[in-house]
């Protein structure tokens, strides 16, 4: 180590500890320069003084004695670095010296990186500047350098190093930079050359600050970059690719790292999309392994700057990597050994595994059940090992995979409960087995056909405005069999092919053994098991289209997207009658009923073209204005205007769900719903702002809950809220699009009765009490658990439980216009009146409640509480006898 007599041009970058090697980074010395190791040389004044981690082991008097004499020591730049305690989110905290993880010592006193930095400031009376985590730089007046952390490339173009200085301003702020710079002209110039002057710097950067603090502008951005890795979530970038990033996304890296400084070691940055923060990964054999493990995780949330760190190298199973090309640019210089790498696992279907292949013990399994060995970047097939698993491979008898079904199938009911089949629509079957669904379809009037490879080969392919692949994707063996069996029904669709496979949802499958990335069941058929996210991500791959799931394993993909969107509005768009006429108007009512009906269903009025009736509306009233100024007339206007305000909300509603991911542009709607939005919000712009700060609130838990809380409709109850589904377009719009996000992405159990959200966990359940409006507490059958996390499916079945849990005041479920209303209600006031409901845990479940009906000589008929036959009289009368001293209390 060099001292004060010595000038620091000889100090190499590598050979220095981390606080110095920043230092020299970001280029604070001159080769003129004094240097002084305060732990190390003889103390002299020096215009660098450093102070290397000595501060974590002295006692407080002493720690404020000698970084007070550093200072005194310090001509230009005081460089303070420590260990500091980093709260781990697996709990507790854990010691960090900027470039690892470190014991934290009992002993030793230890920083959080903030409180460093406060005590440093509030002891010498000068602004720290963090340069990394546990390292500050603290100058003398009028001795820091110009722009010492400004990262711009001269040699780049003009529009490139005018993205880089307004990152730069927006991140530091504009007046600091132009104070720093006041005597440099070459600078000035600069800015003036970039932008035209430093005012319309700093309305550019101020523009820059604002879209980074839009709630929705940096998800959004992450959906839209080229740049990077985009996974469920969050979109991640290599180090050495930020500066290829849309600015807003850069300045808000940039604002973490002000606040951090470098983040030493880091080699991919986490943007979360669902939530405002930051992580910095460590893979410190990225380069060098084909598939690093994940060491370490450095988490910063905004806006409080709070960071927390996870330590992988004590884990057993921890992450490891996949198409490392995906997180650089081609610039990278090891880019095309990555794309190699890639495309060799994919040409093996190594990659299709999804999340079972994201640790490294997944990983081991794959390669192993696939007789696969990675040496360096190259992929070597185990011949042997792949010869023996040929040899075990069993005769699929495909055709045996066909049932014979007595009623239509599950994914055409969907269909037709969706509107898909117009009239005179067409009806085709890729691989329809028995012909069931053709029959039945034939036999309501639409014309059908269908084909077969083992029971109607015989049979044409044809074209069909709705064709149906059910079950057939997951029988199919051959990954290339298997994709143009999804081509060839998609090549026949005109308007919507119905695709339906089988999902995996649970972790124990009896009954099944291991195949490919398939099982052979006992019948010697092939079937493979998708995960939802799975079986969307492969329709969409294959096709390059959207899929929609109608209900789990089943999606809907649209050739007609204008039906897709005219589909997906009218899910959000909530039932709500014509307000009721007070006044005769008989000459007019034929004439327009239609034009009250469309107001009604869209809350505006028809655009040219909208409505059948408009020629003769307009000849007798020259514009819709006019005529529905009759209308309102003999009508409340107040009710029409809810009805305006109802709509602006459904509408919000779908555009926040089908922009979530990417904002689209107005053309991707249809004429209608592009019409809705001219009509209903100043512009779709502002109903995309609305839409996208009511996806931003989500990610705050407390949010949610106290939305459940202030709803009028809904039953909070235990660790959760429950609405029955014929009341979820009553519900706020924030509750609406977090359901909605979920059923678009992975879809609902499609026989669910009631929805629960889950007020402990971002997690959304569908449950299914198959008779809801015929027992007074129906049993739960099944439910399905969706964890917006990772969008992990869980599926639960109760029916073979002894003691299922059941339902009480069912009316707190749905709204009053529901037909069974005042039955529920009644049923709950005489429940409440009997003392049945007082113990809440105690009648959860069927045979706790039987206790409790028992306990009170009642039984539930009809809806209607009564004394129960048979029941001890003298046990009737002490139960008459605490009823009345209820109603007395």
């Amino acid at each position: 180590m060099q001292n004060y007599r010595e000038p620091l041009a000889g100090i190499s970058p590598h050979q220095s500890p981390l606080p110095l090697r920043l230092a020299l980074e970001a280029g604070i010395f001159s080769a003129e320069q004094g240097f002084l190791d305060f732990d190390r040389d003889e103390l002299q004044a020096a215009d660098v003084v450093y102070w290397g981690y000595g501060l974590n082991r002295l006692s407080p008097p002493e720690r404020d004695a000698a970084l007070l004499k550093a200072w005194e020591l310090t001509g230009q730049v005081l460089i303070v670095a420590a260990e500091i305690s980093i709260p781990s989110r697996l709990g507790g905290e854990i010691g960090f010296n900027g470039e690892e993880v470190v014991p934290l010592h009992p002993d030793d006193q230890y920083y959080q990186h903030g409180e460093l930095k406060s005590y440093l400031e509030e002891t010498l009376g000068t602004v720290a500047t963090p340069a990394g985590l546990g390292v500050y730089f603290l100058w003398r007046p009028g001795q820091m350098p110009q722009l010492w952390n400004l990262r711009v490339q001269e040699e780049e173009s003009e529009e490139k190093q005018r993205s880089d200085w307004l990152v730069y301003l927006a991140s530091e702020g504009v007046e600091k930079v132009r104070d720093a710079v006041t005597n440099s002209p070459e600078i000035n110039d600069k800015i003036i050359a970039l932008f035209g002057s430093w005012e319309e710097a700093q309305t550019a950067a101020a523009q820059l600050l604002d879209r980074v603090n839009q709630p929705g502008d940096v998800p959004s951005y992450c959906l839209e970059s080229a740049v990077g890795k985009k996974l469920p979530g969050a979109l991640y970038v290599h180090i050495s690719a930020l500066g290829e990033l849309h600015p807003v996304l850069r300045c808000y890296e940039a604002i973490a790292r002000r606040h951090i400084g470098q983040i030493e070691g880091a080699t991919l940055v986490k943007f979360s999309i669902d939530k405002p923060k930051i992580s910095y990964l460590f893979y410190p054999d990225f380069d060098t392994e084909a598939h690093p493990i994940l060491r370490g995780s450095l988490q910063i949330d905004f806006p409080e700057m709070r960071i927390s760190y996870i330590d992988y190298d004590g884990i057993d199973n921890p992450p490891v990597l996949h198409r490392k090309d995906a997180f650089v640019t081609p610039a990278y210089p090891l880019y095309e050994l990555f794309v190699n790498l890639t495309q060799q696992e994919e040409k093996l279907g190594l990659l299709k595994k999804g999340r079972d292949i994201g640790t490294r013990h997944g990983w081991e399994r794959c390669l192993a059940n696939s007789g696969v060995e990675i040496e360096g970047h190259e992929v070597r097939v185990n011949a042997a090992l792949v010869d023996q698993q040929q040899q075990n491979v069993p005769q699929i008898e495909r055709h045996k995979a066909a049932i014979l079904r007595r009623e239509i199938s599950r994914p055409v009911r969907l269909a037709l409960e969706a509107g898909l089949f117009g009239e005179n629509h067409t009806f085709f079957d890729y691989g329809c087995g028995f012909g069931g669904d053709v029959e039945r379809l034939r036999s309501r009037g639409y014309e059908s056909a269908g084909w077969d490879p083992y029971y109607h080969r015989d049979e044409s392919l044809v074209e069909a405005d709705v064709v149906n692949l059910g079950y057939v994707i997951n029988v199919i063996e051959d990954l290339e069999e298997r994709r143009e069996a999804l081509l060839g029904a998609w090549q026949l669709t005109k308007k919507v092919l119905i695709v339906a496979a089988m999902v995996l949802i649970d972790d124990k499958i009896n009954g099944f053994v291991a195949y490919g990335d398939g099982v052979i069941t006992r019948r010697n058929t092939f079937q493979k098991y998708y995960s939802q996210e799975e079986l969307k991500n492969y329709i969409e791959g294959v096709l390059n289209v959207e899929a929609i799931p109608a209900a789990l394993g089943i999606y809907f993909v649209f050739r007609d997207q204008r039906l897709a969107q005219i589909v997906q509005a009218a899910k959000f768009r909530t039932k709500t009658p014509i307000p009721r006429v007070f006044k005769s108007f008989e000459d007019y009512r034929e004439l327009l009923q239609s034009l009250m009906e469309f107001a009604c269903d869209r809350g505006r009025l028809p655009a040219p073209g909208e409505l059948p009736e408009e020629k003769a509306i307009l000849s007798e009233f020259a514009t819709y204005r006019r005529a529905f100024q009759v209308i309102t007339k003999i009508t409340h206007p107040e009710e029409w205007e809810a009805i305006r305000q109802k709509r602006r909300r459904d509408l919000i509603t779908y555009i926040a769900v089908s922009n979530f991911g990417r904002r689209h542009s107005l053309s991707y709607y249809s004429p209608e719903v592009r019409n809705d939005i001219k009509f209903l919000f100043p512009s779709y712009k502002k109903a995309c702002e609305i839409a996208e700060s009511l996806i931003f609130v989500l990610t705050d838990l407390n949010e949610i809950v106290n939305c459940c809380r202030e709803s009028p409709v809904g039953l909070m109850m235990g660790k959760g809220f429950y609405i029955h589904v014929s009341a979820l377009n009553s519900l706020a719009p924030l509750l609406r699009i977090y359901e909605g996000i979920v059923s678009r992405t992975v879809g609902r159990l499609d026989e669910a009765t009631v929805i629960k959200f889950h007020t402990k966990s971002h997690k959304i359940s569908y449950l299914y009490y198959p008779n809801f409006d015929i027992n007074a507490h129906p049993v739960l059958y099944s439910g399905m658990k969706i964890d917006l996390r990772d969008l992990r499916v869980t599926y639960y079945d109760y029916d073979s439980l002894d003691n299922p849990p059941i339902l009480h005041s069912k009316e707190r479920l749905v709204t009053t216009e529901y037909p069974h209303y005042e039955k529920f209600a009644k049923l709950t006031r005489q429940e409440k009146a009997w003392g049945i409901l007082d113990d809440q845990q105690g009648i959860i479940t069927r045979k706790d409640f039987g206790k409790i009906l028992d306990a009170n000589c009642a039984e539930i008929r009809h809806h209607r509480v009564s004394w129960r036959k048979g029941a001890d009289p003298d046990r009737i009368k002490l139960v008459k006898a605490a009823r009345k001293a209820r109603f007395r209390g």
